[in-house]
């Protein structure tokens, strides 16, 4: 993060506005509407400036700034079109350690401005560190669309109970766990259609009939191959309210980014070679997470039932009857053929596919190599790259083509992508001269011919 986001309190504080036109107006309602009283230094005002002034809260000086119009201020918008000014405001607002904010200049500012969707009390502030302010403003029009005005009076009611709450539920948890029930329901689409005084009674009866939460839940989770747009909507829904999140390496950083921000983050993965964590410490792990009362996202990158073990983990919650969800998710196979342009089946090259772990239980590689020579089938190899000499030899030696061609797609869906077509018989030489890395995967088939013309990540 370039800046660290807050929200500011200057109500009753006296704030100092330079400049007298279009620009400083707009600053000035916004630091009127948080309730501050406000200064304005300028040669001469805009009309609309002149008519704002007789707002007992905003104090038009018709002068030319000077070093000692900045004492005494808790805060200092430079709105100028004098650049030489606008640089000393700045210099005298850091010195006096005072938050300054000059307009379109971001390398003068200590703190900038956000786009704003007004909810009061509830707000939404959109920044883009003053790299793309119109970007900003256009995700704002977004959120103008999709969050109700009514949510202020939801805040206004949770505000009200909030003590009330506090007082039932000791612990953070629980009510963490009141407050999503209760702000999710019959009381939130009251609240919405203005039934303030039903949404309070559906509000007192629900606390008083509320209990803390003694088993918490586990959510199995398929966080897809690594592009956070390729979630799905209950994956985010959950992962926004688990109080802990177990992860494994395949995981991205950008999923990562959209968990809870106060969760507790377990890192739980498995290197072939290196140190990893042990399935069976993790299937503990979540059973004893679920037994305190914590709500556990099980985060897995790709699909939890594609090669995830996730069926290892939740047949030992079942075990010990702990109550869980499984949210699948784009699995690797799908995500990296997509993203490559390599369809998994076409009429003229393919009519089925298949997903081969390359891993057995045991660290073997004793696979059915026969039923993998058919004609037009398309086979994916997970986990692919350590074991590559010895696939491509055991695929030749039953029966397929030298030349068939063959992609690896490395980091597969992300930015970084990389995309590497051969054939078969040069597969092992292509790992060793790219140095291609984890993680990857393999597609084997006629398909890959179509990579050229269906890249359509890079047409």
């Amino acid at each position: 993060m370039d800046y660290l986001p807050i929200f500011f309190k200057i109500s009753q504080k006296q704030c100092l506005v330079v400049g007298g036109g279009d620009i400083a107006l707009r600053k000035i309602n916004l630091l009127l509407k948080a309730g501050a009283t406000v200064e304005c230094i300028a040669p001469c005002f805009c009309q609309a400036l002149v008519d704002h002034s007789l707002n007992e809260t905003l104090t038009l000086t018709k002068k030319t700034f000077v070093a000692t119009d900045i004492q005494n201020q808790s805060l200092v918008i430079s709105a100028t079109n004098d650049k030489r000014l606008n640089a000393e405001v700045s210099r005298l607002a850091h010195d006096g350690n005072i938050p300054v904010n000059v307009v379109d200049a971001p390398e003068l500012s200590s703190f900038i401005m956000p786009s704003i969707v007004d909810r009061s009390p509830l707000l939404i502030a959109i920044s883009s560190a003053g790299r793309a302010p119109v970007l900003a403003r256009i995700i704002r029009a977004k959120l103008e669309t999709i969050v109700p005005s009514a949510y202020g009076r939801l805040a206004e009611i949770a505000g009200d109970y909030r003590q009330q709450v506090k007082d039932k539920f000791p612990h953070i948890k629980d009510r963490r766990a009141f407050w999503e029930s209760a702000l999710s329901g019959n009381i939130a689409e009251k609240a919405f259609t203005g039934r303030i005084k039903e949404a309070k009674a559906d509000l007192e009866q629900q606390l008083t009939n509320a209990k803390a939460q003694k088993l918490g839940e586990v959510y199995l989770v398929g966080a897809g191959p690594g592009d956070p747009d390729l979630l799905t909507f209950k994956a985010l829904r959950l992962m926004q309210q688990a109080d802990v999140v177990l992860y494994d390496r395949l995981v991205s950083k950008a999923v990562m980014e959209l968990v809870r921000r106060d969760a507790e983050l377990v890192y739980v993965g498995k290197k072939a070679g290196g140190k990893s964590s042990r399935q069976s410490d993790i299937n503990e792990q979540l059973v004893q997470l679920a037994k305190s009362g914590k709500r556990v996202c099980r985060l897995k990158g790709g699909d939890p039932f594609i090669f995830g073990r996730g069926g290892e983990e939740i047949e030992t919650l079942s075990e010990h009857d702990i109550p869980f969800q499984v949210v699948p998710g784009i699995t690797a196979a799908s995500g990296c053929s997509t993203y490559s342009g390599i369809p998994l089946t076409h009429r003229d090259y393919s009519q089925s596919c298949r997903f081969v772990t390359a891993h057995l239980k045991g660290g073997t590689c004793d696979l059915p190599w026969s039923e993998f020579i058919a004609e037009q089938q398309t086979i994916v190899f997970y986990m692919a790259l350590s074991g590559a000499t010895n696939l491509s030899e055991k695929l030749i030696e039953h029966g397929m083509k030298r030349d068939m061609p063959i992609a690896l797609i490395e980091k597969g869906t992300l930015p970084e992508q990389k995309i590497y077509i051969s054939t078969l018989s040069e597969l092992p030489q292509l790992i060793s001269k790219e140095k291609v890395g984890a993680p990857t995967l393999l597609i084997v088939g006629e398909v890959v011919k179509l990579h050229e013309k269906l890249n359509w990540m890079n047409h």
